[in-house]
């Protein structure tokens, strides 16, 4: 006998902590054993009752006669549709986010902008994907007046699917890159797959929060009634770099009653992010003063463009994620700074497709158009390119290069895709 949604979201009401994992079981939560390539779930249910966990949501029945298991269909549906239902009971404005880059950093900014004035829920780290989206929504405390959900995505379908249960009200595309081009089959494929927020937020008449700058947003935004643009001449808030050495300074010269910016954010890249979070609380009508101590006061962390000190030296941390079109940002901005002794680091990019041999040898043209003190390549499709820079196969590699080198009043752009790890050429090596 399966459990119903219904019966399912009463047991949610007296247990709101939700599990997946139980090496990190909290007394009373309701565990739900999801499948993986490598794992299954329904073969820890037992464990995690023993543990604490009030509740076991399972779609292979381990105990028949044990009440606290709650047999359904798929755990995976279960979880999302749940989410859903809890979603529908919450009349409150949600804020979706995706984009090729800069989602992680907009939904911080945004968050930041909106919890200054209003009880505000978001998504924790980067749980953007098919469990994270529906976690977050679990997360959301009844008493929130707005929610941020960050929505990720490797193929097409995918976001279309996270807005049915999400049911955003509001919408944000920052930006179509050259991120997962073999998921998305191309460049027109990634805004396929973004535009389908903006083809939700079309057909239930929401509003949507754009960069007027980019003229494919314009094209895709085609029919939505409800736009507030932003960018650098045209919007509702509008705004220019002032400088970026290295900390982004930003002159905002329509929208507000402040006209200056100062961030601690590396990279005029991040302008966009800045302006959007700015045309969002100035949307929902947060007090000019806490928007701009909001956005001045945020500090980036997880390793995404970070400014830290290193043993003597300033370090650029950005190796979160890349794609060809963070990584020609990264590294044009880091050109552009005024420093000597510049050594740039950068691993490989993944799920690139047939184009990674291309777009890596991009890269290395780009990187020769400018003069560097060191250039260290890591992995990926790096070693399938002709080039005379350094080059080693993983960051632990080149990690012991860099204790090598002793460097003092370097400058330093740290750069890879997640799976390449770069953060670890900054760690001890081992002994």
């Amino acid at each position: 006998m399966y459990t119903d949604i219904t019966t399912l979201y009463h047991h949610f009401l007296q247990h709101r902590q939700i599990a997946t994992d139980t090496r990190k079981l909290t007394p009373g939560c309701i565990f739900f054993a999801l499948k993986g390539g490598n794992f299954n779930g329904n073969q820890f249910a037992l464990q995690a009752l023993e543990q604490g966990a009030a509740f076991a949501v399972v779609d292979e029945l381990v105990d028949a006669n044990n009440p606290r298991l709650l047999l359904v269909p798929d755990v995976l549906t279960a979880l999302q549709q749940l989410a859903n239902h809890y979603r529908c009971q919450l009349k409150i404005p949600v804020i979706a986010i995706t984009g090729s880059n800069g989602k992680t950093t907009t939904k911080e900014l945004v968050s930041a902008v909106l919890s200054s004035h209003f009880k505000t829920s978001t998504t924790v780290g980067n749980l953007n994907n098919h469990i994270g989206v529906p976690l977050t929504l679990l997360a959301i405390p009844l008493d929130t007046e707005i929610a941020v959900v960050e929505m990720g995505a490797n193929h097409q379908k995918e976001i279309e699917g996270y807005c049915v249960y999400t049911q955003p009200t509001h919408g944000i595309i920052t930006n179509c890159g050259k991120a997962h081009l073999e998921g998305f089959g191309g460049i027109e494929g990634v805004r396929k797959g973004k535009g389908e927020l903006y083809n939700y937020i079309k057909a239930h008449e929401g509003t949507i929060f754009a960069f007027s700058d980019y003229d494919y947003l314009h094209q895709m935004s085609n029919g939505i009634q409800r736009i507030v643009w932003y960018g650098t001449q045209e919007g509702t808030v509008t705004g220019h770099v002032i400088t970026s050495e290295p900390f982004l300074q930003v002159a905002v010269t329509s929208g507000t009653s402040f006209t200056q910016v100062n961030t601690q954010l590396v990279g005029s890249y991040n302008l966009p992010n800045v302006l959007c979070a700015i045309a969002i609380g100035q949307h929902f009508g947060v007090p000019y003063g806490k928007i701009e101590s909001a956005i001045s006061n945020y500090t980036p962390s997880n390793s995404r463009s970070q400014l830290m000190q290193w043993q003597g030296n300033q370090v650029i941390l950005d190796a979160y994620n890349a794609n060809p079109t963070s990584m020609k940002a990264a590294i044009e901005n880091f050109a552009a700074l005024h420093a000597t002794q510049k050594v740039i680091m950068i691993g490989g990019m993944m799920e690139l497709g047939e184009a990674s041999v291309a777009e890596h040898t991009a890269i290395i043209a780009l990187l020769q158009q400018y003069q560097w003190y060191r250039v260290v390549l890591v992995g990926g499709d790096f070693a399938a390119v002709e080039h005379s820079y350094l080059y080693f196969n993983n960051a632990s590699e080149a990690g012991n290069w860099l204790h090598e080198q002793q460097f003092n009043n370097a400058y330093l752009l740290i750069k890879g895709s997640r799976s390449m790890q770069m953060e670890k050429v900054l760690q001890p090596l081992a002994q």
